[in-house]
């Protein structure tokens, strides 16, 4: 079953600490212009896939959020501040819906907001997701696109507090990245 895209309000930005020769391996996902468009077809195609599988308070024909391509001194500094940890990681997300969101005029039961709903923002560290491609032997586009609909996941309300939870998460990414505007 076909089902319609929401519309997508994408705050996107990349780093302009970021070698060029990093950007250039990231390829599309990267470019000035394209990796806008890139990012945003494939958002908006994730969050079409996963409507079903969203509480109500979810289900909008309009989300907002943001995404940063940056390097590892950025993300540890976002990792120390706000999770407490030190060192860079690959991918952290700050949802904006941990509770019931307000709404300025509640829509009733199965009614749907008319202002974009605030997810929140995803961070990737470009440097570590390219060491992380190099590991697991593939292109460094597709560990983005893993790392971003991790982090997608998590604004939803995703989360992996144990092995079983972390392995339904990872195979819901994987059927994520199956999807057709994600094998181009």
């Amino acid at each position: 079953m076909k089902r319609e895209k929401p519309a997508l309000d994408l705050a996107f930005a990349v780093g302009e600490e970021l070698a060029p020769q990093l950007r250039a391996a990231a390829g599309p996902l990267t470019a000035d212009g394209s990796g806008d468009a890139l990012w945003q077809t494939l958002l908006t195609s994730w969050l079409a896939d996963l409507a079903e599988e969203l509480p109500p308070r979810l289900r909008q024909r309009a989300y907002s959020l943001g995404l940063e391509l940056c390097n590892d001194a950025r993300i540890a500094e976002l990792n120390h501040t706000w999770r407490d940890r030190a060192g860079a990681t690959d991918v952290l997300a700050f949802a904006a819906q941990e509770e019931a969101p307000p709404l300025p005029s509640a829509p009733g039961d199965g009614e749907l907001a008319a202002e974009p709903l605030e997810l929140g923002d995803i961070v990737i560290s470009l440097e570590t997701a390219a060491r992380q491609a190099r590991e697991q032997g593939h292109p460094l586009e597709r560990e983005l696109r893993f790392l971003a609909s991790h982090g997608l996941l998590h604004l939803l309300g995703w989360d992996h507090p144990d092995g079983q939870a972390l392995t339904v998460m990872l195979d819901r990414q994987e059927r994520l990245l199956a999807s057709p505007e994600d094998r181009g």
